[in-house]
């Protein structure tokens, strides 16, 4: 019963409009958040079904005392998901209202005319249209095992292997237990988008790792060789951290920096399962790391994935920021000026990948813009990926180097990825750090918020 409570507290919360759904599901307290973030997200993504049987079945007449963020979560597992995981009194009130919930849903796909309950998800909205074509990615987590074995493994349970996707339109076409290997990254499978594999052996074993194509990006362009010495510098929940040490085979040395314990409790505990050695964690503000410590004296390549309006995520509740104002805009863009800076006085550093998951400019372009500006000849863009089909936007020559990810054209998260490399001619570090980099302006402080004189914590966004 602890999950549905926990569940149906993020979905209140979410109302309240108290935070985001990933800040919320950290926030929690439950010991599984990935469990959680499941049930959750899916429970908004059928709430106006939802919604609709309660009504037709007067669930929440019949039942007073029963808060209709619980119920919603009860009957999404009852009637969409595995079945319901709790004993006692909630489990005897749903079994009292089985048939007649039962009974409403197959009115509701007799008057829409379809047969399949996903099918009733059709009629919303266009603009969530796209989210809803976003397959189940499915990193294979080379550390543990290879691609060959993983493909074996699901066809013994039952799946169809497709073979390699020649498009991004064959992802589409994707239904029931057939997969595909991606068109773009070589250790990603693909499965139809309400595929749950959470409860998978290969999952809980950390065989696999489920993040989305977009979240693969940032490690994937990166490309550290084995040995390299590399800072994931706001690096929980740690999907991205795996997938650096699963590249550099676990040799070399990994520095993953995050401010919040919760989300360092949850990021150790997701390397562990995924075999990951080599990795210092540290709870700490990347922004109070000394780039000129000699323990990052071999360090020559940075993720960077900050702090985010995160508008570039299609699993959104009502708390989510969908349309952030331009006095927050501006603040996120300060703070991620101001950590872009940082990582790039690290005096070995060679290669660099910024990435948010974020549809705007202001975060995106315009932070890479300005501080390229900065840094003068020192660093330049990299075209990274050139077979990507979409790319940054115009807003300053060069830009479209960088890659963007949409639910529309790459079916994907909306993400932004832009690649740095220093320049021959800027191969020694500044002899000291840009003056935006020394003096923040108001608005640009350690956090998105903060105040220039007083840096306040934030807690980093979830990340895919």
């Amino acid at each position: 019963m602890a999950l549905y409570s926990a569940a149906a507290a993020v979905l209140a919360g979410l109302e309240r409009g108290e935070g985001g759904l990933k800040s919320l599901v950290f926030n929690s307290g439950f010991p599984h958040v990935r469990q959680l973030y499941a049930l959750v997200s899916e429970t908004l993504r059928y709430a106006s079904v939802l919604e609709k049987l309660l009504d037709g079945a007067a669930l929440l007449q019949a039942e007073k005392k029963l808060a209709p963020q619980l119920a919603k979560v009860l009957v999404y597992d009852l009637l969409f998901g595995k079945g319901l995981k709790c004993g006692g009194r909630w489990k005897a009130l749903a079994r009292r209202h089985r048939a007649r919930l039962e009974a409403e849903l197959a009115r509701m796909k007799v008057r829409h005319k379809v047969s399949r309950n996903e099918d009733l998800l059709a009629p919303e909205k266009a603009v969530s249209a796209p989210a809803s074509q976003v397959p189940r990615y499915v990193r294979v987590n080379t550390l543990k095992t290879c691609v060959d074995d993983v493909i074996d493994f699901f066809k013994r349970q039952g799946y169809a292997y497709l073979g390699k996707a020649a498009s991004v339109e064959e992802l589409k076409t994707l239904s029931g237990k057939k997969f595909l290997l991606d068109l773009h990254l070589p250790e990603l499978l693909v499965f139809p988008s309400q595929t749950d594999l959470h409860d998978n052996l290969l999952y809980t074993s950390g065989h696999i790792i489920l993040q989305d194509k977009a979240s693969c990006l940032p490690a994937f362009l990166l490309g550290p060789v084995a040995g390299s010495h590399v800072i994931d510098a706001c690096a929980a929940p740690g999907n991205k951290t795996s997938h650096l040490a699963a590249i550099l085979k676990n040799k070399g040395q990994i520095f993953a920096f995050d401010v919040d314990p919760k989300r360092m409790a949850t990021m150790n505990t997701l390397l562990t399962r995924a075999g990951v050695t080599g990795c210092q964690l540290a709870q700490q503000d990347f922004l109070t790391v000394d780039p000129r410590d000699t323990k990052y004296s071999r360090v020559t390549h940075i993720l960077l994935d900050p702090s985010c309006s995160g508008s570039g995520m299609v699993t959104r509740g009502p708390g989510e920021e969908a349309a952030p104002s331009a006095e927050r805009l501006q603040a996120l863009a300060g703070f991620q000026r101001r950590v872009l800076n940082h990582a790039l006085s690290f005096p070995a550093l060679q290669r660099l990948v910024y990435s948010t998951c974020s549809l705007h400019q202001e975060e995106n372009e315009d932070v890479v813009q300005a501080v390229l500006e900065e840094w003068g000849s020192a660093f330049r863009l990299v075209t990274a990926f050139p077979s990507w089909p979409c790319r940054g936007l115009a807003a300053f020559p060069g830009a479209e180097s960088c890659l963007r990810a949409s639910p529309a054209e790459t079916l994907t998260h909306g993400f932004f990825v832009a690649v740095l490399e220093r320049s021959k001619e800027g191969a020694a570090a500044p002899s000291s750090l840009p003056a935006a980099a020394k003096n923040p302006q108001p608005g640009e402080g350690t956090e998105p918020g903060a105040a220039p004189k007083k840096r306040k914590k934030k807690k980093q966004r979830m990340k895919e």
